[in-house]
């Protein structure tokens, strides 16, 4: 099928490059003409297991191109599928203006009846707004004769997995009325759904919500164990035998009960206050999504708080090594990390740091430039050199089994203030280190 993907950000890239993985013909378009020469060049601007390879390997195919040619795009695809971004407003509510252009776009541009794809998380209504502009801008050419369809497809990738959340997707939701489009649908996305039937088709207001209460409730999910987790401080528990325990019951399960340091990225904070600001707008009280907002908001700072309890607020002058700045594994996404509301504190207080992330470094110099009291290492190793302790933001696998040994020796005070739980107390005990986490009593 011919398929022509409306920016190419996280969401977009990805999942035009599986879509050409399995034979598609993909034209994705961007205004960013920058970012489109890279891409033309095989540089890929975010980091992602496994997308580098599935770009240049389909580029280098045919099978996807990239241009800032918004009439030759729309030529292209059947189905024009719409992933720019919807960053957060003023009011934290999402700004279509991105949507509603490349809506206008299509309208001026097409010449043939096309299938419009909502892709980008937006608030509930937005596939009638794109429908509305998309019929203006037709009648504005005299086109009111032109066909299309409107129709929601909300993705559900998660960092750091997203392309092989992309390539076996544990659910398809599309939201369309039109057995036509549903049609279509089925078509574009058969290669991911031949093991079992995975998609699901709703009306399209239902398929919008989705996406926003499937990422609320993951959010809520984390506030509530972080809040567990600091009350489990206060009483003398281990939060982290308490997770095994609840966890264990399949109506709760594992996932998303690991407490830490709060939610962060580009989609948790921006959805959760977006779909408040949905809330509000018909008079409903989102007395839950605030409060889930308000304990991640307040994790954020949990660590610090710990850092300057420790060292009885006298922070001026001092150094400490900070490993992870993503703010989750397996991404370079800095976007409302934990890391930066810590590290912005200790600046705020007169101290130094010295990070180190496996992947987020160059997204860290881009955000705080030259800074003399940041100094971006080249190794964890290197992070903990003359640093008065360690302060852990994110849980990379390379962190979980350090040489104890050698961190004591590399610091000037055997602390660890670990945000993420990485290890056993009993065990860093033993190395004669003292070890503050997330809801477990101080070894």
């Amino acid at each position: 099928m011919n398929l022509t993907v409306f920016g190419i950000g996280y969401v977009g890239l990805v999942q035009a490059a599986v879509l050409a993985e399995v034979g598609h013909e993909v034209v994705c378009v961007d205004i960013d003409e920058a970012k489109v020469e890279r891409l033309n060049q095989g540089f890929i601007p975010i980091f992602e297991p496994g997308l580098e390879a599935l770009v240049k390997e389909n580029h280098a195919a045919g099978r996807i191109r990239f241009t800032t040619d918004a009439a030759a795009a729309v030529k292209h695809g059947q189905i024009q599928m719409i992933a720019v971004g919807t960053p957060p407003g003023e009011d934290g509510s999402a700004d279509l203006k991105y949507v509603l252009a490349v809506a206008e776009a299509i309208g001026r541009e097409m010449d043939v009846p096309k299938i419009i794809v909502g892709k980008s998380t937006v608030p509930v209504g937005t596939c009638e707004k794109i429908k509305a502009r998309v019929a203006e801008t037709l009648k504005a050419r005299g086109r009111e004769d032109l066909k299309f369809d409107v129709a929601s497809n909300p993705e559900f990738l998660k960092e750091g997995s997203a392309v092989a959340d992309c390539m076996k997707p544990d659910r398809i939701i599309v939201g369309t009325s039109s057995e036509d489009t549903e049609a279509v649908m089925r078509e574009l996305y058969a290669p991911f759904n031949r093991n079992h039937e995975k998609m699901i088709v709703m009306d399209v207001r239902s398929a919008e919500f989705t996406k926003y209460a499937a990422n609320c409730m993951l959010a809520t999910k984390i506030s509530f164990m972080n809040e567990m987790a600091n009350l489990a401080e206060q009483l003398g528990a281990d939060i982290e035998e308490v997770r095994k325990g609840i966890g264990s019951d399949p109506r709760i399960g594992y996932h998303f009960i690991y407490p830490g340091l709060g939610y962060g990225g580009s989609c948790f904070p921006k959805d959760v206050r977006a779909l408040i600001k949905t809330a509000e707008g018909v008079k409903f009280d989102a007395k839950l999504l605030r409060a889930v907002e308000e304990r991640n908001n307040a994790q954020k700072s949990v660590l610090f708080d710990k850092v300057n309890r420790y060292f009885q607020g006298a922070l001026k002058g001092k150094t400490f090594a900070v490993w992870g700045l993503a703010f989750k594994p397996n991404t370079d996404d800095m976007r409302e990390a934990p890391s930066r509301t810590l590290m912005e504190a200790l600046w705020a207080a007169g101290a130094k740091v010295q990070a180190y992330d496996p992947e987020a470094m160059q997204e860290c110099q881009a955000i705080y430039g030259q800074r003399e009291d940041l100094l971006l290492c080249g190794t964890k190793e290197a992070a903990l050199r003359g640093a008065d302790a360690l302060l852990i933001c994110t849980e990379w696998k390379s962190f979980r089994a350090p040489s104890f040994d050698a961190l004591k020796d590399a610091l000037t005070t055997p602390v660890i203030f670990d945000g993420r739980n990485l290890y056993d107390p009993k065990v860093i005990a033993r190395y004669g280190i003292e070890y503050h986490s997330i809801g477990r009593m101080a070894a």
